[in-house]
């Protein structure tokens, strides 16, 4: 198979879809892989790098798409890249789609074979190519609302962790997932008073464990919910519904009632954002202010950390990718179920469902496409 890693041209956006290791890989297993010019030097991996690995280096963009069987990307494709769609490529990246229609749009007309790293599944049911990204993001968002919260961005001049006789932020971290459970960590490292609110009561009996107590739970309810916003100082939007839009749970009202100069991270954001005044925002312009609060919107938070984000994302994406190189999209799909949870478009169909319910579209379902 001929597989392509165009740069990746989203704002700031500077990971890789495919590192040397896997390009290496790929050329042993009788593979050709075409990589465009400069698309790992912000990521710490030099055109040369690849060249050594056995890689084809192509100076244009069109020359990936144009000549690829399969283009591996970190970030869903932009109105740019849309011309180089056409029949039967199969395109393996973050999709995202449920929040996108014009996108959804473009594929299916397209005929593209889309397979979104958000939703593929392995046989525990978990998300293992969200999940390196969900850890870093998390991670993330503590730092940036520590950043955010000093008076220079806007925010109230509060330190995450306080001092000897002044009292620590309050962080209010929504849904206790992969997110969720890493913006703790981080949290409660600062030093920072922690609570965080989630629906699935065993899911909180869990965090009360790991954490061994240190870190607040609270049931998720809309009462509940808008004491703790009001009380923090930092908010991080951690909820996931995986392939459909996240669901507005910090409403317009919690948001005006908030501290002037808190702070909120919405994480969700790539699926539409948890927070009603959420909006995308990029590395460029990462930040605006509602009601006072400080948001901050940037759908693609792991590629301010390139290097880490890139090895992360490819310990868990390349086993994939060779697998579909090795047996071909359809048959690697019908041998893995949980690969074939992530196909989100087969050849002008839509085939999941997260992304039907969100936009209101029929789907059919991908052993039916498989056959």
């Amino acid at each position: 198979m001929i597989i392509g890693v165009p740069r990746e041209i989203k704002d700031s956006e500077a990971r890789v879809g495919i590192t040397p290791a896997g390009v290496k890989a790929l050329t042993e297993a009788g593979h050709k892989v075409l990589v465009e010019a400069q698309a790992g030097a912000m990521s710490g991996f030099p055109d040369e790098d690849y060249q050594n690995a056995g890689a084809e280096m192509v100076g244009e963009a069109g020359h990936v798409w144009g000549n690829a069987e399969m283009v591996v990307k970190v970030k869903e494709p932009i109105e740019r890249e849309y011309v180089f769609f056409r029949e039967g490529l199969v395109l393996f990246t973050y999709l995202h789609l449920a929040p996108l229609p014009v996108l959804t749009d473009k594929l299916l007309e397209s005929k593209i074979v889309g397979i979104a790293y958000e939703t593929v599944r392995d046989r525990h049911g978990t998300l293992p190519l969200l999940t390196p990204m969900s850890e870093v993001a998390g991670r993330m968002s503590v730092q940036v609302g520590a950043a955010y919260l000093e008076k220079e961005h806007g925010g109230r001049g509060i330190l995450l962790g306080g001092v000897p006789g002044v009292p620590p932020a309050h962080v209010c971290i929504v849904g206790g997932g992969v997110v969720g459970t890493n913006a703790a960590k981080i949290a409660l490292g600062f030093g920072a008073k922690v609570t965080l609110v989630d629906v699935n009561l065993n899911r909180l009996r869990e965090l009360d464990d790991i954490f061994g107590g240190r870190l607040y739970t609270l049931a998720s309810n809309s009462y509940n919910l808008a004491l703790a916003t009001q009380e923090a100082d930092l908010v991080i939007g951690g909820v996931l519904i995986p392939g459909a839009t996240a669901p507005k749970l910090v409403t317009c009202s919690m948001v005006s009632r908030m501290k002037k100069g808190a702070v909120i991270v919405d994480v969700a954001i790539d699926q539409g954002g948890c927070v009603e005044t959420a909006r995308p925002t990029t590395h460029s312009h990462p930040s605006y202010v509602v009601d006072g609060v400080v948001h901050y919107c940037v759908t693609n938070m792991p590629g301010a950390v390139p290097h880490t984000s890139t090895l992360a994302l490819t310990n868990s994406t390349f086993p994939y990718v060779l697998r579909i190189a090795n047996l071909g999209a359809r048959e690697a799909l019908k041998q893995d179920p949980g690969l074939a949870e992530g196909l989100n478009t087969w050849m002008g169909i839509l085939t999941y469902r997260g992304v039907a319910e969100s936009q209101k579209r029929p789907w059919t379902a991908a052993a039916e496409v498989l056959g």
